[in-house]
């Protein structure tokens, strides 16, 4: 935990330029959200003075370069009020970056992207988007996501600093700095997230809870009546309590408190009212949620000693006010860290390069040396194995790749084993097997916030539970973050578990999000080959599915290379020097099958072409001619074959083909029972293709 920070008298009560800032920060967020006719200008408005305070006298962030790597991070988790935001990086004049990492030296936030909130191709959508507007660390709006991405931020602050700091070398020290309300509390991934970290007592954290007692319906009394403070106490955090949100003193001293805590996360909860002229107006009526109006605006104005019909006025001596505080800190903060690793090169040379490397997305230097290659095997290994054994060689070769499971690393086999690496806990910062406990959907928000930090992490669950990742790997594909998420058991092959546990649409559920790659490869081939693809993303989150079977290792001397996985669907075996008459498509354990019957037609004189299919969404981003090459037009009798729901295997087999799948949930029994009762075996396969053939 850093206490940089230097108090001063100033900073005691509210000055006139300290209101005048304020002000600015409200009259813009209800102007911006009148214009617009869309929004949320209660909860900026009330807890403008919080963040004014967090951003003009704490925060440890350079306008100039908000990217820099030591930068205390700001997360407003309850992202509807994200007119505070904006207003905060125009004021604080924070400037544009581009995805070359590249500083601009054009603001961020323009005055005119304030006037055009919520409209096409504003640098101020409704939500914060990373990515989208500089300045902003993640992407928030689905309650409790920021909460629970901020965790992440924080762990990887305490990893890094364990990896790279050095004697007279304090790299990272940064702090993360939360905001959220009533419906992030709510959200049952805020506990979780909450719990782990008080478990690991991240004294870089600090959540500020506007406690203003209204959501969209009402009152919170409808639906809540927690005791906030007594709940966070259990979790292990230390609990301070504001009584008013335009009390600078009061939360100068409890930002304080954070900074000299060193021994777990801290809640500071704010009471405030979300309002309409005076501060300390109370508004039940909707403001929430909906503009104030011109009336009440122009009344709010008058209050604040504003001119009424003024619009996005930014007063004379405001931005100067953010520049001779926030900018000056962050700039010296800056400067000294830069100078500071200019020296670190040239003493740990290594290390620069592996931090420049990790903040740029970059591998090292033999990242894929050693990798194994698996000799043909009828009997095979389940894929999660020979995943884990890959896995185990990328750590070794990528310092930074690390990650856990929700409780299921002996299962997902996700556990890095080598010396050295151990667990990321309160004793070993350094660890870097890190345990989730049974909290899958925050698990998924951490992942999110190690990767916002350059870290590359993994997580890992079943297959069926990854509906409780879900709204966390969308938002890793709406950031573009390259997240790396592993489901094991992947298939009715769980078996004895049973249909709660075996995943029928999950897959379909997955493939559906924008962005996101799903791999699952069809032997440990197939595993290293997706593993490879996998570590060169940059912007594309990854579900890995894989299995808890043994998967016969196909022979790749009579059968293609699985270096085709890196185009998502590759012709695995052919009819020689003929087009094929019908096509076997699959995906993961089901490639087998496909195989055995490719073997049996070939037998009886029929041409048949087998097309392992790991991943829809890379095979979509190859060239038509490629595609073609693979599923010729002219070939309609296709059978495609997966223990998966049908949904959206249409588009490869046509009207003509037949698909293999699930139509309902699975059932409790041995896995070769199984198979049978859904038509899973290689004569099934090879009768479709022959009923396909003949239509």
């Amino acid at each position: 935990m850093s206490s940089q920070v230097v108090m001063s008298s100033e900073i005691a009560s509210a000055s006139a330029i300290d209101q005048l800032c304020i002000n600015t920060i409200r009259t813009l967020s209800m102007d911006a959200v009148q214009q617009a006719n869309s929004g949320h200008p209660g909860t900026p408005m009330a807890l403008a003075p919080v963040a004014y305070c967090v951003w003009q006298k704490f925060l440890r962030f350079d306008p100039e370069d908000p990217i820099w790597p030591n930068r205390d991070r700001f997360v407003l988790s309850n992202g509807h009020a994200s007119m505070l935001l904006y207003s905060l990086l125009h004021l604080a004049g924070v400037k544009a970056v581009n995805p070359q990492y590249e500083t601009l030296g054009e603001l961020s936030v323009t005055l005119d992207d304030i006037r055009r909130f919520r409209q096409l191709d504003s640098k101020c959508p409704g939500h914060p988007e990373y990515r989208w507007t500089s300045g902003v660390e993640t992407t928030t709006g689905p309650l409790g996501q920021g909460v629970a991405t901020s965790v992440g931020m924080a762990m990887a602050a305490l990893w890094m600093a364990s990896r790279f700091n050095r004697p007279s070398f304090d790299l990272f020290d940064y702090n993360v700095y939360v905001v959220c309300g009533d419906g992030d509390l709510m959200e049952g991934i805020s506990s979780e997230a909450a719990s782990l970290a008080g478990h690991l007592k991240t004294a870089n954290l600090c959540w500020i809870y506007d406690n203003n007692h209204i959501t969209i319906e009402g009152n919170t009394a409808l639906a809540f009546s927690d005791d906030v403070a007594t709940r966070f106490i259990g979790f292990g955090w230390n609990v301070v309590r504001v009584g008013d949100a335009n009390d600078l003193e009061m939360l100068t001293r409890a930002l304080s408190v954070f900074h000299n805590t060193t021994d777990r996360p801290t809640l500071i909860i704010v009471d405030s009212h979300i309002a309409y002229g005076a501060p300390t107006k109370q508004d039940t009526s909707g403001a929430h949620g909906e503009p104030l109006g011109e009336d009440e605006i122009r009344l709010a104005k008058r209050n604040y000693g504003w001119p009424e019909d003024g619009k996005f006025r930014v007063p004379d001596g405001v931005r100067e006010h953010f520049a001779a505080g926030i900018g000056k800190r962050g700039h010296e903060l800056r400067q000294a860290w830069m100078a500071k690793f200019d020296s670190y090169s040239k003493v740990f040379p290594q290390l620069a390069d592996e931090l420049y490397r990790m903040q740029h997305r970059q591998l090292p230097d033999g990242w894929d040396k050693d990798l194994p290659t698996f000799p043909a095997d009828p009997k095979g290994i389940a894929s999660r194995d020979s995943s884990g054994k890959v896995l185990n060689v990328l750590a070794k070769n990528v310092p930074w790749l690390m990650g856990g499971a929700a409780d299921l690393a002996p299962s997902t086999k996700t556990r890095l084993i080598s010396d050295g690496f151990g667990d990321f806990e309160i004793e070993n910062r350094r660890g870097r097997n890190m345990h989730f406990g049974i909290r899958e959907h925050a698990m998924g928000a951490i992942l999110n916030g190690l990767s916002l930090s350059k870290i590359r992490p993994f997580g890992a669950t079943f297959l069926i539970f990854s509906d409780y990742c879900k709204p966390a790997i969308r938002l890793s594909a709406i950031m573009e973050l390259p997240t790396i998420y592993i489901f094991t058991h992947d298939s009715i092959g769980v078996g004895e578990d049973g249909p709660t546990h075996q995943p029928i649409e999950q897959l379909a559920s997955l493939r559906a999000v924008p962005g996101l790659i799903t791999l699952r490869p069809a032997d440990a081939n197939e595993v290293v080959e997706a593993w490879k693809v996998i570590m060169k993303l940059r912007h594309d989150p990854v579900a890995l599915i894989l299995t808890r079977q043994a998967l016969p290792t196909l022979d790749r001397t009579k059968y293609a290379a699985a270096s085709g996985v890196e185009k998502g669907g590759y012709v695995l075996a052919d009819a020689s020097g003929a087009q094929p008459e019908v096509i076997l498509i699959a995906t993961g354990s089901e490639v087998s099958l496909c195989v055995q019957a490719f073997e049996q037609l070939s037998s009886e004189g029929i041409k048949a072409r087998v097309v392992s299919l790991p991943s829809w969404e890379l095979f979509a981003r190859q060239t038509q001619e490629y595609r073609d090459s693979v599923l010729p037009p002219a070939v309609t009798a296709r059978v495609a074959v997966e223990q998966a729901t049908t949904l959206g295997w249409e588009r490869f087999v046509g009207p003509k083909g037949h698909i293999i799948g699930m139509g309902t949930f699975g059932s409790s029994a041995p896995l070769k029972d199984l198979q049978k009762k859904f038509g899973f075996l290689s004569e099934s396969v090879a009768d479709a293709a022959k009923r396909v053939l003949r239509n």
